[in-house]
């Protein structure tokens, strides 16, 4: 075994909103918890992706943007001052001969821990770039893969490319404050739900389908037209726009953890009831976790995380009993921080 490696009880691979939550229970069970993160900051892609973006579904939360929802899980997670190690990348497992796993970051760091909880949501996220060899003189300037702030875009005409949630939801929030919004997807439904999509189409947004965008012209990274191509008859129409915002989805990249030898099934990692993967002391939460009946809302990987811990310690102390625990037991010590 490594020398002078500080020896940590639950290891949590992943910064998300579900790695979060997953350190502050971590915390309430008295583990000594580490947590490694491959971007730069936590909270994983709602702060990336949407942080003006409202958040609906979170129990007792009747709304909050991506980035207060961010904001407020850093704050619990950091309220028994785990371990927090940012801009690495998880390479290597290796189980050492007394049951501990030695992790290996990209840039040759060393961690050692007696439990793994993987909370890597499904893996590193890069936007599906858009398919013109004409976008690439755009993009950065006129042409984003995600919204950063939504006042950037007042009194612009924009274009959205993409059928999915994200999509639709970007159409609906922008268009109280852009000049126009038009919409362009290929196929003849859209993705997401009902309820936004009805809102989108019954408001002033321009809708196109089945459309796909076909061309940009502009100058000196600034976009000034679209042309779109209608997917049955290939007729063509030309969009004035100011700012294009595409959606096409993510490419999806768990990197070596693949190699690790944990059971995966469709790009997830396959676990029981207990969050536990086929490898003793290694767990799942959030969207990577495989389950029956899984919920796949951040709301569900809430409910996955104190579950993995629990049996994180429980791997760890198997002949000690596991009481219930609850935060009104801790509020004393909480309130303190």
């Amino acid at each position: 075994m490594p020398q002078n490696l500080e020896l940590y009880d639950v290891t949590i691979v992943g910064g998300g909103p579900v790695g979060l939550f997953t350190a502050f229970y971590s915390g309430m069970r008295e583990m000594k918890t580490k947590i490694i993160e491959y971007l730069p900051f936590l909270g994983g892609k709602v702060p990336y992706f949407y942080p003006e973006k409202m958040i609906y579904d979170i129990g007792g939360i009747p709304k909050i943007s991506g980035e207060a929802f961010t904001e407020q899980l850093i704050e619990q997670a950091k309220t028994f001052d785990p371990e927090i190690v940012l801009n690495e990348q998880v390479m290597h497992m290796e189980k050492q001969p007394d049951g501990f796993f030695l992790l290996t970051s990209h840039n040759g760091s060393q961690h050692l821990t007696k439990t793994i909880i993987l909370a890597t949501g499904f893996g590193s996220l890069k936007s599906v770039k858009m398919d013109l060899p004409e976008a690439i003189n755009f993009e950065g300037e006129s042409l984003h893969y995600a919204i950063n702030k939504m006042t950037d875009y007042a009194g612009k005409d924009v274009l959205i490319s993409g059928g999915g949630n994200s999509a639709v939801d970007w159409a609906n929030e922008l268009e109280g404050i852009a000049n126009k919004v038009s919409i362009v997807h290929r196929k003849p439904e859209f993705k997401g739900i009902e309820r936004n999509i009805s809102r989108m189409k019954n408001s002033s947004v321009d809708v196109y389908q089945p459309f796909r965008v076909s061309g940009f012209s502009g100058e000196n990274g600034q976009v000034h037209t679209a042309t779109i191509t209608h997917m049955e008859d290939d007729s063509k129409q030309e969009i004035p726009i100011d700012r294009v915002i595409v959606n096409h989805g993510f490419e999806i990249d768990l990197g070596p953890i693949t190699d690790w030898g944990v059971e995966m099934q469709d790009g997830t990692i396959l676990v029981d009831g207990n969050m536990s993967t086929n490898i003793p002391g290694i767990f799942a939460v959030g969207d990577i976790s495989n389950y029956p009946s899984k919920l796949s809302l951040i709301a569900g990987g809430f409910h996955d995380g104190p579950i993995a811990v629990n049996h994180a310690k429980l791997h760890i102390a198997p002949k000690e009993e596991l009481k219930p625990l609850y935060s009104t037991n801790h509020a004393p010590l909480i309130n303190r921080k």
